[in-house]
């Protein structure tokens, strides 16, 4: 941006199947650093068979999560990634890194991008050292086992995620879909 007093616009793009404290992180630190904070779910035909969570369940996720932080706005988007960030104007795009696997990862994803957008700037944060461990996919398989996952998510995050897999052994979760769910139900 040429304009020093215009507003800065971030986009933090994931899957976000469930957002984790670690998103959440990310999403708030970035606040330092920018005016605005788009949290941009990303369709994805080959995530879709196994996400936990439809596109738009997530997304209600998220602004339930954000709704105190009008600086963040959550939508989805399909497409390229850089042409999505162009389209809102973002000055650069923020992911974060949890491990040296993370980044080895989201340097290729960030070179690809840069090739095609060259003015893309592309920032890693990370997350508070407590939550350095967390992925969302690793919240699924434990919420699927049973397991307790209170101190990975945010409260409206564990609502859907209780109603979705049932609460611990108590509740009879052996990984089938909760009540209403059919077999093939994935989400």
């Amino acid at each position: 941006m040429t304009d020093s007093h215009a507003p800065r616009t971030a986009l933090y793009p994931g899957s976000f199947d469930p957002v984790t404290l670690g998103h959440e992180d990310i999403a708030r630190r970035t606040l330092k650093v920018a005016d605005r904070v788009i949290v941009a779910v990303a369709h994805s035909s080959s995530q879709s068979r196994e996400a936990a969570f439809p596109v738009e369940d997530r997304l209600d996720m998220l602004r339930e999560v954000f709704a105190d932080e009008p600086r963040i706005t959550c939508v989805s988007f399909e497409g390229l990634l850089v042409d999505y960030a162009r389209r809102e104007g973002a000055a650069f795009v923020v992911r974060g890194l949890r491990a040296v696997s993370d980044f080895e990862y989201e340097f290729q994803m960030a070179q690809m991008n840069r090739e095609m957008c060259p003015d893309m700037e592309f920032i890693f944060l990370m997350p508070d050292a407590h939550l350095s461990f967390l992925s969302a996919s690793l919240v699924r398989e434990v919420a699927r086992l049973g397991g307790s996952v209170d101190p990975f998510v945010s409260p409206p995050v564990l609502r859907r995620l209780t109603a979705r897999f049932g609460r611990g052994p108590a509740a009879g979760n052996t990984g089938a879909p909760a009540a209403g769910g059919t077999a093939g139900d994935t989400g």
